[in-house]
C-alpha cells in the first residue's frame, strides 16, 4: 500500500527541521567558543575590576541615591525590565530577538540588558557579530557576580551617550536642564530615560519633537511594566508641556 503524500511531507518536514537544528547548534557551539576567548582576552587586558573602579572614581560620579526614583523605573521600563532578576542575560528578550533576527535575516534586535550594553560599551566594539554577541554574554555574566544591581546601574548611567556631546546622567542633566541629576522633575527625568536609545536621533537640542515621541514610548512601557498609571503619565506629559 502506498504511504499517503501528506505523510511523506511530514516527514520531511521533520527531517528538515532536524537538519536546520543541528546545522544552528553548531554554528553557536562554534561561535560561542570564539566568543568565549574573546571575553577571556578582554577581561585580562581590562580586568572588570578595573574597568569598575575606573568608572567609579571618575569627576561628576552620581551614585544610585542621588538619582530621581522616576528615573530609575524609566530606565529599567525603557531598556531592561527584568534588570532586577536577571543574572545579567535576558533569556527571554533573547529568544524574541533571534526569532525576530532569523524573520529578517538580519540583526535587527539585540535583546541585550543593561550589564550587557556596558559590556559592549567598555570593552568591544558596535560590530554586529556573532562571537562578539557571545563574548557580551560571558562579560555581563562575570559583572553580575562582580557588582549589585545598583552598582551595576550606577555604571550605565554614568557612561551612556544622550547626545550633544554629554556622556553620563551628570552631563546630560547640567547640559540640557542646567540641573543635577537629583534636582530633575519626572518630566525631565523620563526625557532623559529615552534619549540614549537613539542619543543622534533624540538629542533634544537637535530634533525635540523625536525626543518627546520616544518620551512618550517610555511613558507607555512605564505604564505596561506597573511602575505608574496612565493617569500618572498623562499627568506628567501634562505638566511638563
Amino acid at each position: 500500500m502506498k504511504k499517503k503524500p501528506r505523510s511523506l511531507i511530514r516527514k520531511f518536514v521533520l527531517y528538515l527541521f532536524a537538519v536546520l537544528f543541528f546545522i544552528t547548534t553548531i554554528i553557536f557551539l562554534v561561535f560561542g567558543v570564539k566568543g568565549y576567548f574573546m571575553y577571556q582576552e578582554a577581561v585580562k587586558a581590562y580586568p572588570i575590576s578595573q574597568m569598575v573602579s575606573s568608572i567609579q572614581n571618575r569627576e561628576n560620579f552620581v551614585e544610585y541615591d542621588e538619582l530621581p526614583t522616576i528615573y530609575i523605573d524609566a530606565v529599567i521600563s525603557a531598556e531592561d525590565k527584568r534588570f532586577e532578576t536577571h543574572c545579567g542575560v535576558d533569556l527571554i528578550a533573547i529568544s524574541r530577538a533571534v526569532v525576530n533576527d532569523i524573520k529578517a535575516m538580519s540583526f535587527v534586535e539585540g535583546g541585550s540588558t543593561i550589564t550587557q550594553q556596558i559590556a559592549k560599551n567598555q570593552y568591544f566594539t558596535q560590530e554586529k557579530k556573532l562571537e562578539r554577541k557571545f563574548a557580551e554574554i560571558f562579560t555581563a555574566i562575570e559583572l553580575e557576580q562582580y557588582c549589585s544591581k545598583q552598582e551595576i546601574f550606577e555604571l550605565y548611567v554614568n557612561t551612556i551617550y544622550f547626545g550633544n556631546g554629554y556622556y553620563g546622567i551628570y552631563d546630560a542633566a547640567k547640559g540640557y536642564y542646567g540641573k543635577l541629576p537629583s534636582e530633575l522633575s519626572d518630566y525631565e527625568a523620563i526625557m532623559l530615560a529615552g534619549l540614549p536609545n537613539a542619543p543622534s536621533a533624540y538629542s533634544l537640542n537637535t530634533n525635540p519633537d523625536l525626543a518627546y515621541s520616544r518620551m512618550k514610548i517610555v511613558l507607555s512601557r512605564m505604564v505596561e511594566c506597573g511602575v505608574i498609571t496612565q493617569e500618572q503619565a498623562n499627568d506628567i506629559l501634562a505638566n511638563g508641556n
